[in-house]
């Protein structure tokens, strides 16, 4: 893989990483809030990592394919 597209994918993740967490705040905040940070961690980690490597990373790589794999 070459420097360039790890620069690519690194920008896709956070590109799925940082909405989604944003999302997940917005809706579950509020629930969260007294508990201690590392459970609230927990809690957004296991909804945000299965969600990421299952549904949108597949998704950003059929649509960033050409862009990922030609260089562009």
């Amino acid at each position: 893989m070459s420097k360039n597209v790890k620069h690519k994918r690194a920008f896709l993740i956070w590109l799925a990483i940082y909405p989604l967490i944003t999302i997940l705040f917005l809706l579950l905040g509020d629930y969260l809030i007294t508990y201690p940070a590392p459970i609230r961690s927990l809690v957004l980690t296991v909804i945000a990592v299965p969600t990421v490597v299952y549904i949108i990373m597949p998704a950003y790589e059929r649509w960033f394919d050409k862009w990922l794999n030609n260089g562009m």
